[in-house]
């Protein structure tokens, strides 16, 4: 099968992927929404509930970052850049879009970023620096 083919059954992934996010970002916040208009029993219904609350919450927090990625990759696909690394415009190798397919960079530039600390998660360096920060006083 010739990269193109693969990268039309990719954005075939894409698409059916996409549309499986957004039925369930639908039903995770209607879900949310029913969770907060009922009222609970005692204290520790109330923390079970808030509990599940926030697993509900962070579920759809990481689906709405994944159909965001998915998204853009479509987006790309339409401009003809779906495929290509964004930081050095090489292909990206098909076995690394077969794994993530909104990937936007290929792993040499993805494993730079990370080393870089550009990989959109705060580095174990920078939770360092907060730490080595002198203490402010608040009523300064």
């Amino acid at each position: 099968m010739s990269r193109d083919e693969t990268l039309k059954k990719l954005r075939v992934t894409l698409l059916r992927r996409r549309d499986a996010l957004r039925r369930a970002l639908e039903g995770d916040l209607s879900l949310l929404q029913e969770l907060h208009n009922q009222k609970t029993g005692d204290a520790l219904d109330a923390a079970a509930d808030t509990v599940q609350d926030e697993l509900n919450s962070q579920l759809v927090e990481v689906e709405s970052r994944e159909l965001l990625a998915i998204e853009e990759a479509i987006a790309r696909f339409e401009e003809g850049r779906f495929g290509e690394c964004e930081d050095c415009g090489k292909p990206i190798p098909l076995n690394r879009l077969r794994a993530i397919p909104y990937a936007m960079d290929c792993i040499n530039c993805r494993r730079a970023a990370e080393r870089e600390g550009n990989s959109g998660v705060v580095a174990p360096t920078e939770w360092n620096r907060i730490f080595d920060t002198p203490e402010v006083d608040p009523a300064v």
